[in-house]
């Protein structure tokens, strides 16, 4: 079966980029920027661009329209306070949390089968169903907000003054899966500086011919 360019750029980039092939990176994420090492699952990937100039994007992204409801455009500020971001900024969360900062947390928000498709290296999987209140259970929230985000009950209350800050991401602006989450969070008490929403998601990402890992 033959492989897109897309698939094989996923595998490769399990494989670190040396200074010395760095240089000969021709398509760059900035001028100054070839690429971004960060661990996923505890072991090094290289982010960087799609090198063959002729790749297009993953046939998975390329539909242009879904019906609307659910798969309806969502707006550039989901909600006062929530900061919207683009990859630069998601780059550099990623690699903050590679870094060994505790204090962010970068998270796919889609249900699992999407997430096996690939995903962005360094981020984990918290499908929007564990913090629907409609979709799972006050134990499991409860559990993940504590575990997970870094929150602490408070007399029947939440104490987020530790809490994580939390850098979300589903399929696209088209997609309602992190803002679902983002939602669900905010009904809890979530503060909306510590909550950052990736909008163009793995659309934009894929697009972009940034890598991803399966």
């Amino acid at each position: 079966m033959k492989r897109s360019t897309g698939f094989v750029m996923a595998c490769l980039l399990a494989l670190p980029v040396s200074a010395a092939n760095a240089e000969d990176i021709k398509v760059k994420i900035t001028p100054d920027l070839p690429s971004v090492t960060v661990k996923h699952k505890g072991k090094p990937v290289t982010i960087q661009r799609n090198q063959n100039k002729d790749n297009t994007v993953n046939p998975a992204f390329a539909k242009t329209s879904r019906a609307c409801p659910p798969f309806c455009i969502q707006p550039a500020e989901l909600a006062p306070g929530v900061e919207t971001i683009a990859e630069l900024e998601m780059l550099d969360y990623l690699k903050r949390v590679s870094e060994g900062d505790d204090s962010v947390l970068v998270i796919d928000s889609r249900t699992p089968d999407w997430v096996e498709r690939g995903t962005i290296p360094g981020s984990i999987n918290i499908p929007w169903t564990t913090l629907n209140i409609a979709e799972s259970d006050p134990f499991t929230i409860a559990d993940t907000l504590e575990k997970k985000f870094g929150a602490q009950p408070l007399e029947g209350l939440w104490d987020f003054n530790n809490a994580k800050t939390l850098v979300l991401f589903c399929n696209g602006m088209w997609c309602g899966q992190s803002p679902n989450n983002i939602k669900s969070l905010l009904k809890i008490g979530y503060p909306a500086h510590k909550i950052k929403w990736y909008r163009g998601g793995m659309q934009d990402w894929e697009i972009l011919g940034l890598g991803t890992v399966k």
